[in-house]
């Protein structure tokens, strides 16, 4: 059984919605500015970058404190 985690904001979200969220608005260039990993400069792709995100627990981290200062989403 999974339990709620009322106060985790990255409940429910994949690390690809999270590095594709921060693609659109960042673009691949601004990625690698705001974070600076091999993965986003060269050759970038979301499928590499996953594969890199997911062995690498301190990488994954810097990516999911970028997405939170991300302004919110308008419709």
């Amino acid at each position: 059984m999974t339990s709620a985690q009322p106060n985790n904001p990255l409940h429910g979200l994949t690390l690809e919605v999270i590095l594709t969220a921060l693609v659109r608005h960042y673009g691949w260039a601004g990625l690698c500015r705001q974070i600076n990993l091999q993965c986003f400069f060269n050759k970038p792709s979301i499928k590499s970058s996953l594969t890199f995100l997911r062995k690498t627990p301190w990488a994954r981290q810097k990516v999911e404190e970028l997405y939170l200062k991300l302004p919110p989403a308008r419709p």
